[in-house]
């Protein structure tokens, strides 16, 4: 089959969270699968410099541009995946973050800027961009992409499928409404039945609707989203389309993410030799400032600082987690307020607690290698994929019972590392008292070493890679395919 893959964001052009780790990764697990993927991607600075022998293959006037629009064609840098990239100037060519402003604000034209990523889109469904190429399907992610399945649909006369995947529900493209003539959609589109959210154009709802099917990236965030507070104030569109919902659980890219051949590392290291495994520990500690206490208990935090993140419950714990001899590497950046918090943490206890403010790929691999437990307490996670890096790099993940949290991890619980053939340490309330129990029990079993290592092992062998992800998309496009090609399309979808 024939797929768009529609995306702001792919590793290591631009990232600014887990959606550009799956834009590079799903795309050439259905092309080792047979499939026929192509990625379409705006035209920012990163993406204009990194992906490979461009050519041009149309050119557009819209009204959603001020200037004109040139659709090119590349590879992106691994060779292995086209990439369509539309050349907008006055839109995309911007520094910095791909959503906001240096200070931090919002693009003011968001909504043109991603409708165009859309638009694009449906020229490519329609076979009006790339006349040797038509996909069967197009794949949006994220609100970015939520306006494809919309004009698809306005065209009415395309026999191509539509899939939209949801990866946060909390980021919803909301945009006022005097915006929408501005999008070139017909009336009726901006209606309850439509796009319209308690008076603004949302462009996640419109991905929810005119999509023929919608996925996440866990099988419980699946559920969680059809009620309140998941469901962000969209559940009874998304309970009124669950026929057609799935939760499609992300996958890790073990070629980049594995400790045998990880070269970041101080030493590499594998399940049955994890003595590389202290060598990385000893280098984290003196590379963050920590004081080298080889039976230190080393939680990491790896993560975008946000109240989503639970790291407020971090806080909160962290003077007992010290106290009991644990220390504590964070890597991140996000909320000036936590930010600040955790600076203030670090000079309150020197040698045991230690931050980097800021994001380094590679740094965040020698993070994920040097630290006993990575630390997950999130308060909602669609599907997170810190813990699964954890549990390749034999660092034990510490989460709350969400999302994909919850489908990727097992609870040691009181009874010991056997339980349930457990791989880490689950814990409900989201509080600092339902961290430390966790917390607890990490330190419980690290005392035993012979626990520990099993507990390691266990996890280390946990298989989530993206081809069995592949597979399932596969299947659903294949469902798909039948009721596209009779071009039974509907302008309302619910």
């Amino acid at each position: 089959m024939r797929v768009l893959y529609v995306a702001a964001e792919v590793y290591p052009l631009v990232k600014t969270g887990g959606l550009g780790d799956v834009s590079a990764a799903l795309p050439p697990a259905l092309i080792r699968q047979g499939q026929d993927v192509r990625l379409l991607l705006p035209g920012l600075p990163a993406i204009m410099a990194g992906v490979a022998d461009l050519k041009q293959v149309a050119t557009f006037t819209t009204a959603l541009a001020a200037g004109p629009v040139t659709l090119l064609r590349g590879r992106l840098p691994d060779g292995d995946v086209p990439a369509y990239v539309i050349h907008a100037p006055l839109l995309y060519d911007r520094p910095g973050n791909p959503y906001m402003a240096a200070d931090g604000r919002d693009w003011q034209d968001n909504h043109r800027r991603f409708a165009l990523l859309g638009w694009v889109a449906a020229q490519l469904a329609a076979g009006q961009a790339d006349g040797g190429w038509k996909p069967h399907i197009v794949h949006g992610h994220d609100w970015h992409a939520g306006l494809a399945p919309a004009y698809m649909t306005a065209q009415a006369d395309t026999r191509v499928g539509s899939v939209f995947t949801i990866h946060n529900l909390a980021y919803q493209g909301l945009f006022p409404y005097p915006v929408f003539p501005e999008l070139g959609l017909p009336p009726p589109f901006f209606s309850m039945e439509g796009m319209e959210f308690y008076g603004q154009v949302s462009f996640m709802k419109a991905g929810l609707i005119y999509s023929d099917r919608i996925t996440t990236v866990s099988p419980t965030y699946a559920r969680e989203i059809r009620s309140l507070p998941q469901g962000c104030g969209l559940e009874g569109v998304i309970n009124a389309r669950a026929h057609v919902l799935s939760g499609i659980l992300n996958g890790v890219d073990y070629a980049l993410w594995n400790p045998v051949t990880d070269t970041a590392l101080a030493k590499k290291y594998t399940a049955d030799k994890p003595a590389g495994k202290a060598a990385c520990k000893a280098a984290l500690q003196t590379e963050m400032g920590l004081q080298p206490q080889p039976d230190a208990l080393l939680f990491a935090v790896v993560s975008r600082l946000s109240a989503q993140k639970g790291l407020d419950l971090v806080l909160a714990a962290l003077p007992e987690l010290v106290r009991q001899g644990g220390q504590l590497a964070l890597l991140g950046s996000g909320d000036a307020a936590l930010e600040q918090a955790f600076r203030d943490a670090a000079a309150q206890h020197p040698g045991a607690v230690a931050v980097r403010i800021g994001y380094d790929e590679t740094f965040s691999h020698r993070m994920m290698a040097g630290a006993d437990v990575i630390l997950v307490p999130s308060r909602f996670e669609p599907c997170g994929l810190t813990q699964m890096y954890g549990l390749r790099y034999g660092t034990l993940p510490l989460v709350r019972r969400v999302g994909g949290l919850a489908d990727t991890v097992r609870d040691a619980g009181d009874g010991g590392e056997n339980r349930n053939g457990a791989t880490g340490f689950v814990f409900d309330e989201a509080s600092a008292h339902g961290l430390l129990g966790a917390a607890k029990r990490a330190f419980d079993t690290y005392r035993n070493r012979k626990s520990w290592l099993a507990m390691m092992r266990r996890a280390m062998a946990e298989n989530f890679s993206w081809d069995e992800a592949a597979q399932h998309y596969v299947t659903l496009y294949r469902g798909l395919r039948p009721e596209v090609v009779t071009g039974d399309r509907r302008v309302n979808r619910v």
